[in-house]
């Protein structure tokens, strides 16, 4: 029997490194994976609070919430 051989398609240089994101971008998680407890919480008082301005009465829960996302690289305006 004779062995046949398969061929793999050659990468070049234009193509090596297309699909692969920069080591800053691959290590950096996803807004909806990280300050879930401080999301949770600023979302049950914005929700539930029956202040006249919800924003108000939240302060402190909304700030807590975008320091957490500020420690992962995320600046929430």
């Amino acid at each position: 029997m004779a062995s046949k051989s398969i061929s793999m398609p050659t990468a070049t240089s234009a193509n090596l490194g297309a699909d692969l994101k920069t080591s800053t971008e691959a290590s950096k998680p996803k807004p909806c994976c990280v300050c879930k407890e401080e999301k949770a919480t600023r979302d049950e008082c914005m929700l539930f609070s029956n202040a006249k301005d919800p924003q108000k009465d939240c302060a402190t829960t909304i700030d807590k919430y975008k320091s957490c996302m500020a420690g992962f690289g995320f600046n929430l305006p």
